[in-house]
């Protein structure tokens, strides 16, 4: 299983004292509001740092570290990811599941083949769809709902699912 999930990007400065506009990568921009550290990563390094202020402006969120206080201290780290560990991540309810912990599972048929490698999860509001890579090179979208996944184990390293007619006509 993944141990830390991003949670942002800096886009950009906000202002002259060292605050950043961040693009939320999380299902809830709210929960930066109990974050007290995150884990800055760009090409050259990883640093944690802790959250002193966090407000919200459009789809951004604006961030203050501690310790950061001007524009140009906090400048090179415009593009870098903003990462939580595990032990960060918001509770989950029993049936879900984290993304990142999905990706990358067998994808199993209830007829005890296997269908490929779960590649993405497409959230479309409605439900979300996985995307598996087929042994053949092509793909297949698998809606999840009740009666097409099946089951998910994340210890097995599978996804247990009903192929229903028609999703695999190409």
């Amino acid at each position: 299983m993944v141990s830390e999930f991003r949670v942002g990007v800096i886009s950009s400065t906000h202002g002259i004292r060292g605050e950043v506009k961040v693009f939320p990568t999380t299902d809830d921009p709210a929960r930066y509001r109990d974050l007290k550290q995150v884990t800055v990563v760009t090409k050259r390094e990883r640093r944690i740092l802790k959250i002193e202020k966090v407000r919200f402006f459009k789809q951004f969120v604006i961030v203050k570290f501690k310790g950061i206080d001007d524009i140009n201290e906090i400048e090179p780290y415009k593009g870098a990811e903003l990462w939580i560990d595990r032990s960060q991540a918001v509770s989950l309810e029993e049936g879900e599941y984290f993304i990142a912990d999905l990706v990358g599972l067998a994808v199993m048929t209830d007829e005890g083949e296997k269908l490929g490698t779960l590649r993405e999860v497409i959230q479309t509001g409605a439900n979300d769809v996985y995307e598996v890579f087929m042994e053949n090179g092509k793909s297949v979208l698998l809606p999840v709902i009740d009666e097409c996944v099946l089951d998910v184990d994340l210890e097995k390293g599978e996804v247990l699912v009903h192929v229903m007619d028609g999703l695999l006509d190409l």
